[in-house]
């Protein structure tokens, strides 16, 4: 599925109407969501390793997919809180992790390394 495709559909189904504005509850809700998804995704991870000795199981990709699609959404959902896309978080990552690559500063800390 194309990016811009994903995004238009998802953001269908955004519970509020949301465009550039000053932070407020609206905007923390998608936060939260994302932060809520990424520790299930933990979460899957470590029961995976812990119950099945970190075997990689049809069953285990399957609920990994759903919950790497659930951030996905809340990624899509708080970008476009504040007027971002996909395609534009995207390159910006792209390029960030590029430029990391020629300077040999892909280990680290720190987002201008």
């Amino acid at each position: 599925m194309q990016m811009q495709n994903y995004e238009r559909q998802a953001l269908k189904t955004l519970a509020t109407d949301h465009g550039m504005q000053d932070l407020t509850a609206k905007d923390m809700a998608q936060v939260l969501g994302l932060v809520g998804e990424a520790g299930e995704v933990a979460e899957l991870m470590k029961k995976q390793i812990r119950d099945k000795n970190g075997e990689i199981t049809p069953d285990f990709m399957n609920n990994l997919e759903k919950e790497l699609g659930d951030v996905l959404y809340y990624v899509t959902s708080l970008g476009h809180c504040f007027g971002l896309h996909l395609d534009q978080i995207a390159g910006t990552n792209i390029n960030k992790l590029t430029l990391r690559a020629q300077r040999g500063t892909l280990k680290g800390n720190g987002d201008d390394r």
